[in-house]
């Protein structure tokens, strides 16, 4: 059985998930890996496989209850054995998936949390773009590196796009009951980088543990993620100190429209970024 409280870390891209595992993992009582975690695709594809297994259905006729409470025995069995090595109370896991599965998660623990990395949507874009023109000989996975810029933009944030789905699943997240919005805290990248002490003064007791002092200028390293599997445009090295953000230039009508299209967001996160324009 699962006996550990569940932390996942999810979010937008590019918006500090590797920074905030690098500081999560120098607290004494977590396990943090810092890696983009399999875990939750491999309970999907579990999940999958039992809908579609025509023994299991047939299974379900006896007694459906059960049965479901025996997948969902087996389900935090398979969890348990993933963090089985884990000495710490808390274990963390990462992957931008989790917002949109928090009623699994909350089955799997049912005191987990969920820490959502947010950042100005401009930026994200810019730091994508900014990481492309590094690594101009390989191609997007999603093949983007043939469209213009203006083009890539609206390719990244459309509903299949690689922000866009994130942030969907994340403004699908406040359609939940409250019991499972009260599980999310969310982290702004430009709070966590200029003051990463506040940030973790709020995450800790969140998430039920006493407070750590961390060092910010001597980090420990994280392994590096296989970075090859994203053609190295989604980096995620880690650093001994926390560096300063680095501001990307967006062209005007590339941001604007970002704003104006996910305003929703900009209300809650950021809303001196639109206030000029109402």
């Amino acid at each position: 059985m699962f006996d550990k409280k569940l932390v996942c870390v999810t979010g937008l891209p590019r918006s500090g998930s590797t920074l905030l595992c690098q500081l999560l993992a120098h607290h004494p009582d977590i396990y943090c890996p810092g890696n983009t975690s399999p875990l939750l695709q491999m309970l999907m594809g579990l999940r999958h496989g039992a809908a579609d297994n025509e023994m299991l259905l047939a299974y379900l006729d006896s007694d459906p209850e059960a049965v479901h409470e025996q997948l969902m025995t087996a389900y935090k069995g398979f969890v348990s054995g993933w963090f089985n090595h884990a000495e710490q109370p808390v274990v963390v896991d990462k992957n931008r998936s989790w917002i949109a599965q928090m009623d699994l998660a909350t089955r799997l623990d049912n005191d987990s949390r969920m820490l959502v990395c947010v950042r100005d949507l401009g930026q994200i874009f810019g730091s994508i773009e900014s990481r492309h023109q590094k690594t101009l000989a390989i191609d997007f996975a999603d093949h983007l590196a043939g469209h213009t810029l203006y083009d890539r933009a609206n390719s990244m944030f459309s509903k299949n796009g690689v922000v866009g789905i994130a942030l969907d699943n994340f403004r699908s997240a406040q359609d939940l009951p409250v019991h499972f919005q009260q599980r999310i805290l969310c982290i702004l990248f430009e709070e966590l980088v200029s003051d990463p002490h506040t940030v973790l003064n709020r995450i800790w007791p969140f998430i039920g543990l006493d407070p750590v002092k961390i060092d910010t200028d001597n980090l420990r390293l994280l392994p590096r993620e296989s970075d090859s599997h994203y053609r190295m445009k989604f980096t995620h090295a880690t650093h001994s100190k926390i560096n300063p953000a680095t501001t990307h230039s967006v062209p005007k009508r590339i941001e604007a429209e970002i704003q104006n299209s996910y305003e929703w967001f900009y209300k809650i996160f950021y809303p001196e970024k639109i206030a000029g324009r109402q």
